[in-house]
């Protein structure tokens, strides 16, 4: 039924509530799981704010560039260490993006999940309008099943 289900994380507790849920179907299905990670993406070099302000240099990109991607290796680790995984297939996978929501859906497209499986804040009326909602986003551009736990 399901052979690959994606499952994007950003460290918090609701979604390490989605990898439990995702890891109790995938245990029953047979099914691997993909753990995602949409790593924040900047632009370098930074045009000058001002005339006194410059781009980064080579070696402040590498380093942001790293301390983003060991981001990315401390969130998808913490998450497959929170939840019981014994006996499922799990694949730890990371990009850049500067919108979370369509990295989401790629992600799913390119390593063939047939179900994304998202946690929720929960966040409803004004403050999810304001705050927006990754979730929503997904749910809303995602031509894949999502499940939403909460």
């Amino acid at each position: 039924m399901y052979k690959n289900i994606l499952v994007p994380t950003d460290g918090s507790e609701f979604s390490d509530a989605a990898i439990a849920e995702a890891a109790k179907l995938a245990k029953q299905l047979g099914s691997k799981l993909v753990l995602f990670f949409a790593e924040p993406y900047y632009y370098y070099p930074i045009p000058p704010l001002t005339s006194f302000s410059g781009p980064y240099s080579p070696t402040e990109q590498e380093k942001a560039q790293k301390a983003t991607k060991g981001e990315a290796e401390k969130v998808l680790a913490s998450g497959a260490a929170n939840v019981n995984l014994a006996g499922v297939t799990v694949e730890r996978q990371s990009t850049l993006s500067n919108s979370p929501y369509e990295a989401i859906i790629e992600a799913a497209k390119k390593f063939q999940c047939e179900l994304i499986v998202m946690g929720s804040h929960g966040r409803s009326g004004l403050s999810g309008v304001l705050l927006g909602s990754e979730t929503q986003r997904v749910l809303t551009h995602s031509t894949i099943p999502v499940l939403v736990v909460r």
